[in-house]
């Protein structure tokens, strides 16, 4: 072999080596990991838990109609989708869940979020795994698709179904970007910011933008969420109840 190949042939070897030895993630380039629990960050000073304020969104009149005809049909009775065990859907989940923790489980080519709350599940596919439009499927929390600007991760859902049973009323058409990066807190603890914005041509007369801050909980665990063990616990009681009749 000419010397010139040998040397390159050597060359290629060692990259080749070296790629297997770091990953792929750490060949190609080196990511921030968002691996672990996470739970709703408060600044010094702020109170803790809940979802806070409702903010102001630009729905048009229509939109408008179409939620307070939801909101009057629901509220002699008090029914919500999650006292019926229906997850909250996009963007409620990502943004707060009633203040319930989520977890994210990172890989080059696919990130799973879990949400406390119904045990909601999200995946955001990256590279080649991210599906063709043509398979996607509609549902209440969408198709999530991601890639990385540097080390902000940008997150874009679409094939939504059309919500008005949530604080963030939206129609099938709507889009959803966020882009996720770490920071450190005031007492140095990893804080990750998800900066979301929504757009939506039949509800909205505007982008809607707002920002989540989660809080790294340490070796944190998501507690078991099982929504229809009440409803469940209830029906036992009730049979119970008509065989003693008996």
């Amino acid at each position: 072999m000419h010397q010139g190949s040998q040397a390159a042939f050597r060359l290629l070897a060692v990259i080749g080596v070296s790629t297997w030895l770091l990953g792929p993630t750490d060949a190609a380039a080196q990511h921030p990991d968002f691996t672990g629990v996470w739970t709703t960050y408060n600044e010094p000073g702020q109170a803790s838990g809940g979802r806070g304020a409702a903010p102001a969104l630009p729905l048009n009149a229509e939109a408008k109609q179409k939620v307070a005809r939801y909101q009057a049909l629901v509220a002699p009775t008090g029914d919500t989708p999650g006292g019926y065990c229906l997850g909250t859907g996009m963007p409620g989940s990502m943004l707060g869940s009633g203040g319930y923790p989520m977890e994210i489980h990172q890989r080059p080519e696919q990130i799973i979020i879990v949400y406390e709350a119904h045990s909601e599940i999200r995946r955001v596919y990256l590279g080649n795994r991210i599906v063709p439009d043509s398979d996607r499927l509609p549902g209440r929390n969408g198709h999530s698709s991601g890639r990385w600007e540097g080390n902000t991760l940008v997150v874009e859902t679409t094939n939504l179904v059309e919500q008005v049973d949530q604080r963030y009323p939206h129609s099938d058409r709507a889009r959803i970007v966020e882009r996720y990066h770490l920071e450190k807190g005031k007492g140095g603890e990893s804080v990750l910011v998800a900066e979301l914005t929504m757009t939506d041509p039949v509800f909205y007369t505007g982008p809607f933008t707002t920002v989540k801050k989660w809080a790294q909980v340490p070796n944190g665990h998501l507690l078991p969420y099982e929504c229809a063990e009440e409803n469940w616990l209830k029906r036992l009681e009730e049979l119970e109840a008509q065989a003693s009749k008996k």
